[in-house]
């Protein structure tokens, strides 16, 4: 009998990710959200049966490579991460385990749609992993202009003494114009980043200008179906 393997379900992984989290990152969207934010911009990741099953030693070795490039970090959004706590737990297990054997540093930045108050003890003990948590539904109606949060209720929660060196500096930061990638696979479209009201209105006016057809990007109703 073979060996039951540990997956994940994610929608995409993306390296290099220079617009959530400081430096150099991993990004990894888990695939699945129950809670399914009015006016989010990544509705592709709302269904549990979407995406791609990934056997987590294969999530380990990308997160290798990345390690091997210069990555500065980890990217767990989603989706909602939490709502795979287990196979969550296995992969931030390994990458903490392949940071060890790198000898170097690279913190974990996990966002979630849950309050603190909300998690369950598996929950929890799988966010303990992170050095970073930002938690907190997206409200489309309270934006904000802090750096890598998409509503003001929505809280970045330092965990660590590498979360606190790192990100302190930017508990309170409101960038000018906050970093954004565009990002184009197939025939997919999706951004990285946390844009700001009225971003996505004219990326689509832009497209459009220029004769491309933006209907299945990932903010729109409908994606990913």
């Amino acid at each position: 009998m073979s060996e039951r393997r540990t997956t994940l379900r994610i929608s995409r992984s993306h390296f290099p990710v220079t617009a959530l989290g400081p430096g150099v990152r991993l990004g990894v969207w888990v695939q699945g959200c129950p809670l399914a934010c009015r006016g989010c911009m990544a509705r592709d990741t709302w269904a549990a049966d979407g995406g791609l099953a990934v056997d987590v030693e294969e999530l380990a070795g990308l997160w290798r490579d990345a390690v091997a490039r210069g990555a500065d970090g980890l990217t767990v959004s989603g989706g909602e991460p939490l709502a795979q706590p287990r196979p969550l737990r296995a992969f931030l297990e390994a990458v903490r385990r392949v940071s060890a054997e790198s000898g170097a540093e690279h913190d974990i930045l996990l966002y979630t749609g849950y309050e603190p108050a909300e998690l369950d003890a598996e929950q929890r003990r799988t966010a303990s992993l992170a050095d970073v948590v930002i938690t907190g539904r997206y409200v489309a109606a309270r934006p904000t202009d802090l750096i890598w949060r998409g509503s003001v209720n929505q809280v970045m929660r330092l965990h660590t003494d590498l979360g606190r060196a790192r990100y302190t500096p930017y508990l309170d930061a409101c960038p000018e114009h906050p970093a954004l990638q565009l990002r184009v696979d197939a025939d997919r479209l999706w951004l990285v980043g946390v844009p700001r009201r009225g971003t996505l209105a004219r990326l689509d006016r832009m497209l459009r200008q220029r004769g491309i057809d933006a209907r299945r990007a990932s903010w729109r109703p409908g994606a990913g179906r």
